[in-house]
């Protein structure tokens, strides 16, 4: 650290990024500010930047940010052939969402199901996204609402799904069959998700309708027709998409599958729709482009939470928390486990109830906590992180929804986790 100060002080650019978020500054822009002064502070060289710079764009939110991407050149492969539209009118004519309410749990619905399925975030939702967003914005649902509803309905998935990577971690951790997990550990917390997800995406698009709005989808009027190009195309992209979702949860692929599930349905589809391989390629290329903003920010969000986490400012935290252990309470022992776990450690969710597990297993024998109530902790303390900080998973889900809109989202991740940790702190009273 600059001057031998105390590795707490490189909280700052993350207090910072947060406090820039509420303001009307570009998500770039303020990713840029942070970074530089987390350098400056962590005293990066000025001359490794590009090496540094260049390794990120190989990182795991380089990857998401490239995953987005490609969603978003499949989106514009469904609007040039006509999938939209027809998916639209069946959805909205047919089906008979045709309300915000509606539309809210519609999306809440496929989402849960096909993250629990495929066991990722961003892979699951970047496959959905392109198709569900032409519909809810004729409805009339803002970006903002769908970041928050793909946010909060997505990371469920991951709390109940079967393969999902965190659910085997935890079951391993404490030795619970799948059943005692779901009823026990995964349902009560992904249940104060939903409900929390549906009312605060109700409150958002309240908020945030006639102030952002989706441009340049689809809209299908009463007179609308499917052409029989439009028609084999969008049994094409179902036909794909359920084969290679399919084979994608046989063989228990994670985000990087998504890449192949998009590319590949989108040049079939695009084929199947009548368009040639030049304007199938122009088409995905157009619609990738629309989100470099986010793809250039992923890549420098990886250094400015390395520079944080390699000056050790997240130890310093845990340190800092470290004579509360002391206590032999099981009530506190559960409050400060997971509050270290939520906003002390950062990393992969599966890492961090490892990391957890050894630090504080032992713990968890002598005080005599239950499977399911170390279960629920090490959930919690993983996963939430996800809300309580503006990191990966959350401008993953703004990005895909195209939404800039980080106020509202952090407002909405802050109460996530403030629920989920008060659930925690109650269920320590029953053992």
């Amino acid at each position: 650290m600059i001057f031998g100060i105390s590795p707490l002080f490189a909280l700052i650019p993350l207090v910072l990024y947060i406090v820039l978020a509420f303001r009307d500054i570009h998500p770039v822009l303020n990713v840029v500010i942070c970074v530089v002064i987390a350098a400056i502070m962590t005293k990066q060289s000025f001359a490794d930047m590009g090496g540094v710079l260049a390794e990120s764009l190989g990182s795991f939110l380089g990857m998401i940010g490239f995953i987005i991407m490609l969603g978003s050149g499949l989106g514009a492969i469904l609007r040039a052939t006509g999938v939209a539209e027809f998916i639209i009118y069946a959805f909205t004519k047919k089906i008979g969402v045709n309300t915000e309410k509606k539309a809210i749990l519609a999306t809440m619905a496929t989402s849960i199901v096909l993250v629990a399925l495929l066991g990722t975030l961003a892979g699951a939702n970047a496959i959905i996204a392109p198709m569900i967003i032409p519909m809810v914005a004729m409805i009339g649902l803002t970006p903002s609402t769908m970041a928050a509803v793909l946010m909060g309905a997505g990371m469920t998935g991951l709390f109940i799904g079967p393969y999902s990577p965190q659910v085997v971690t935890i079951m391993e951790l404490t030795h619970v069959s799948y059943s005692t997990y779901v009823l026990g550990v995964g349902l009560p917390v992904a249940a104060i998700c939903w409900v929390i997800t549906y009312f605060m995406a109700l409150r958002i698009q309240k908020k945030t309708k006639g102030v952002y709005a989706y441009t340049d989808v689809e809209e299908v009027g009463d007179e609308y027709v499917a052409t029989k190009e439009s028609r084999r195309a969008t049994t094409v992209f179902f036909v794909c998409m359920a084969i290679l979702i399919g084979y994608g949860i046989f063989l228990q692929k994670g985000s990087s599958y998504a890449i192949m599930v998009i590319s590949v349905t989108a040049v079939l589809t695009g084929i199947a729709g009548g368009l040639s391989l030049n304007k199938v390629f122009d088409e995905i290329i157009s619609g990738a482009a629309k989100l470099m903003w986010l793809f250039l920010m992923f890549v420098l969000f990886t250094p400015f939470i390395d520079f944080i986490t390699n000056a050790g400012a997240f130890d310093a935290l845990v340190d800092l928390m470290s004579p509360m252990f002391k206590s032999n309470s099981a009530l506190s022992f559960t409050a400060v486990t997971t509050l270290t776990g939520v906003f002390g450690i950062g990393g992969a969710a599966t890492a961090e109830s490892v990391l957890l597990d050894s630090m504080f297993g032992p713990l968890v024998k002598d005080l005599s906590i239950s499977a399911t109530l170390w279960g629920t902790i090490l959930l919690v303390s993983s996963q939430i992180t996800s809300f309580a900080y503006p990191e990966a998973d959350m401008l993953g889900q703004m990005g895909l929804a195209r939404s800039k809109d980080m106020k509202n989202m952090v407002k909405f991740g802050i109460t996530v986790a403030i629920a989920c940790v008060v659930y925690v702190v109650i269920r320590a009273f029953f053992g």
